[in-house]
């Protein structure tokens, strides 16, 4: 029980409540617009990359945690950090390679699990 005591429930609230506006954002796009689901990706993971160059989504992370950083705007708040990082180091080859080498945990999980996912779940297309 002593585990119980050092959890920081505060945390674990605003992990909660931020993980979850960011994906209401994102159901509210299912259901309210004609995007596909590959557009709203691409939407989430491009605004990250831009609050994430800007240097605005490192509070977010900073307040919600993995709230912030598990979502796609985490990742592509990931992706600037670490062309920003690798370009400062290698100069326009960095800028390159640097998202990919932060991110690439987070893209082989995602490839991975994907990839378990599409075995069990059948997919639908979205009416037009």
């Amino acid at each position: 029980m002593d585990f119980l005591q050092s959890i920081d429930w505060m945390q674990l609230l605003r992990c909660f409540v931020v993980g979850g506006l960011i994906c209401i954002i994102g159901q509210i796009l299912i259901d309210k617009t004609k995007l596909t689901s590959a557009r709203i990706l691409v939407i989430f993971v491009t605004t990250g990359v831009f609050l994430g160059a800007l240097g605005i989504y490192k509070y977010v992370i900073d307040f919600a945690g993995c709230g912030a950083t598990v979502p796609l705007l985490g990742f592509g708040a990931n992706l600037a950090k670490g062309a920003i990082t690798e370009a400062q180091t290698s100069g326009l080859l960095g800028a390159f390679i640097g998202g990919v080498k932060a991110s690439a945990g987070g893209i082989t999980a995602a490839i991975f699990f994907g990839y378990i996912a599409s075995l069990i779940a059948k997919p639908k297309i979205k009416k037009q």
